[in-house]
């Protein structure tokens, strides 16, 4: 999998991304409550595609949102549609390269983990951009089984397949405390803490 096979992807993909994306409010609120996001806190939103996720993360009071999507029309738009918001930062680049000026609360990669090439590399990334304390969350919101049947068509040719959630759990293991480990059919979540 070509890094710029997957900008290329998600650039055709990204104006037509929100009207076609199929979302659950209560699983997305089971994801952020599992990985503790609330007031105050500084996010990085991973992939952060359209912004599908900021309005969630501003309706619990963070401090800021900094999405970041390897994928320039995706970012565009995120851009403009939370123009007006002054907590909301969005980033166009790839995450495993950017050089960030500061750490994060909390971290969330929802609905992306299979479109890094190198997963070790990109957990191994994230967690030196959290904050003592702060939580990594690999999240899906829908099964591991859902996912990879989804990926099958078009996205065959930027997805890796999901692992197992014990499988990311041993990825998660030199860097972070395994918090939440959740695999079933109605989502797939991962999460870990930073030792304090």
């Amino acid at each position: 999998m070509k890094k710029q096979d997957i900008i290329e992807f998600f650039d055709h993909c990204a104006p037509t991304w929100d009207a076609e994306m199929i979302k659950s409010d209560a699983i997305i609120g089971i994801i952020l409550d599992n990985a503790q996001v609330g007031e105050d806190m500084d996010i990085l939103d991973v992939a952060c595609g359209t912004g599908v996720m900021f309005d969630y993360y501003l309706q619990r009071d963070v401090s800021s949102v900094t999405g970041i999507d390897i994928s320039p029309a995706m970012a565009q738009i995120a851009r403009e549609k939370y123009a007006a918001e002054p907590r909301v930062q969005v980033i166009c680049g790839d995450v495993e390269e950017y050089a960030f000026d500061r750490k994060f609360d909390r971290i969330v990669v929802y609905n992306a983990f299979p479109h890094f090439p190198d997963p070790a590399g990109l957990i191994a990334t994230l967690a030196g951009l959290l904050k003592e304390g702060g939580h990594l969350t690999i999240a899906h919101g829908m099964s591991r089984e859902a996912i990879d049947g989804h990926h099958k068509g078009a996205a065959s040719k930027v997805s890796n397949g999901l692992m197992s959630a014990e499988s990311l759990k041993e990825l998660f293991a030199p860097y972070l405390q395994v918090k939440t480990v959740i695999s079933d059919d109605k989502m797939y979540q991962v999460g870990g803490q930073k030792a304090l």
